[in-house]
């Protein structure tokens, strides 16, 4: 596999009206920021890995989806302050993630699997098996 395999989608990431496009399901308010997690992708011997760093994320507040040869994933940040208490000091910005992908056919789009772990979202991208030479027989008439 190349680099190339699995390219940063440069499309716009929010609907025109300020609101992440995600269908009837849900949908996001404008004043919620919207950040790009930080990625790392490295090659296995199985395919692509993708690391994505998404504090805050449950597996309840992630959406990972595949359609037309990209993949998405968005992330929800519910806020964390305990009831009754007070904010005193915040060193960042409170919002969701938003990363897309294009995938080149070269990916099992079937076989993707996806696990998060303390805020560490891992997705293997395996290698499409290669199409096998045959050989066709021709017929007279």
């Amino acid at each position: 596999m190349t680099e190339a395999q699995l390219t940063p989608d440069s499309a716009p990431a929010c609907a025109a009206n300020g609101e992440h496009d995600r269908g009837a399901q849900s949908q996001q308010p404008a004043q919620r920021p919207l950040f790009n997690p930080p990625i790392d992708i490295y090659e296995s011997s199985e395919g692509l890995v993708l690391i994505a760093d998404l504090p805050g994320v449950t597996i309840q507040s992630l959406d990972l989806q595949i359609q037309d040869n990209r993949l998405t994933l968005y992330g929800r940040v519910k806020p964390f302050l305990p009831a009754g208490a007070k904010l005193l000091h915040q060193e960042y910005a409170e919002g969701d993630f938003l990363r897309s992908f294009i995938l080149s056919d070269e990916v099992d789009h079937e076989r993707i699997v996806a696990r998060l772990n303390a805020g560490v979202l891992e997705v293997l991208l395996p290698k499409a098996p290669l199409a096998q030479p045959r050989r066709i027989q021709v017929n007279g008439h």
